[in-house]
């Protein structure tokens, strides 16, 4: 998601992150639950599922909740940990002042998020 930002940019968002960890089956976020952030996986795995079915797994370099960053509203996937898993979490207010000081990282998440909503249009049609 941030392979197109500057080494500023970068700079800034890692002083922005979290480190969480969580156990394995620790449910990370709940479909329907509302969302506070975006989270990338440093180590470890982890589930998706909708509507309880699992849609797919999740390793290092992936992440979820980005659409929270632009919404705050509900999750539209549970993820749950399988292996022990750190995250690095940002919250969507601290996004928020992110992108007020660096404008061009919104944008890098906007294309992202229409990326995966192609993506998903696409599979729903298979």
């Amino acid at each position: 998601m941030f392979a197109g930002c500057t080494k500023r940019e970068l700079e800034a968002i890692a002083r922005a992150v979290k480190e969480v960890r969580h156990s394995e089956g620790h449910v990370i976020a709940r479909e329907g639950d509302r969302g506070v952030g975006f989270f990338l996986i440093a180590e470890g795995t982890a589930k998706v599922s909708i509507g309880g079915k699992t849609r797919s797994r999740l390793g290092p370099g992936d992440f979820f909740g980005e659409i929270a960053l632009l919404d705050r509203g509900p999750r539209t996937a549970t993820v749950t940990s399988t292996s022990p898993v750190t995250l690095l979490g940002l919250t969507a207010w601290v996004f928020r002042g992110l992108i007020e000081e660096h404008p061009s990282i919104g944008f890098k998440l906007l294309e992202v998020v229409a990326g995966r909503l192609r993506e998903a249009s696409k599979n729903a049609a298979t």
